[in-house]
């Protein structure tokens, strides 16, 4: 049961990364990844070094500085983001966050400007913008509109349905919502293909 999960995660992982996608410009070796969101970027369920930023640090032999808050809604994400960015300088910043405000059911209209509004800080600094979906916590464990609507707005390269699948496998998950060390290296592995389809890592 757990290899065909894997087996579809990896087809869509796959089928993701052949997606058209904004291109992004190319990171050079000294370039500076940062991982901004909750729990989930945090790495919560799993050892920290074993979060999906210190797996995509050794995929990409890059400097990933992991920025997750472990419960935090996007109202405090998007408050503390300047300092975040201001301190990292850095090149690149895969931003996924919501999961709390889903889970609390802050509403989703907040949720989207909140986002929008990192995004534009994101850009507004230098750096380009990777956006991971995260599902609301419901039967589906779909990802709300909000977030491929946010990618179209801005033309940024999205990752929309990983999260879904890997909330989906229980043999991926420490708990009800965090994924343990197995899932965050496929989500990892999910965000390396994304770079390199849109050009931000060389193949």
């Amino acid at each position: 049961m757990l290899f065909k999960r894997l087996q579809t995660i990896a087809v869509i992982v796959v089928l993701a990364a052949c997606s058209p996608e904004p291109s992004l410009n190319s990171l050079d070796e000294n370039a500076v990844i940062l991982a901004y969101g909750d729990s989930l970027t945090y790495g919560t369920g799993a050892p920290r070094d074993d979060s999906y930023p210190s797996e995509l640090a050794r995929l990409t032999g890059l400097n990933v500085i992991n920025a997750g808050i472990p419960g935090e809604i996007s109202q405090l994400g998007l408050e503390r983001l300047p300092d975040v960015l201001a301190k990292t300088q850095a090149d690149l910043v895969i931003l996924m966050h919501g999961g709390n405000d889903l889970i609390r059911k802050i509403g989703k209209t907040q949720l989207k400007n909140n986002l929008d509004q990192m995004i534009i800080q994101i850009q507004n600094s230098g750096a380009q913008v990777v956006l991971i979906a995260v599902p609301s916590f419901n039967f589906t464990l779909s990802a709300p509109e909000l977030y491929s609507q946010l990618a179209e707005t801005h033309n940024i390269p999205i990752q929309l349905d990983i999260m879904s699948e890997l909330e989906r496998s229980p043999k991926l998950k420490s708990d009800q919502i965090h994924m343990n060390a197995a899932g965050n290296k496929i989500l990892a592995e999910s965000i390396y293909m994304l770079l390199q389809s849109t050009n931000a890592l060389v193949k």
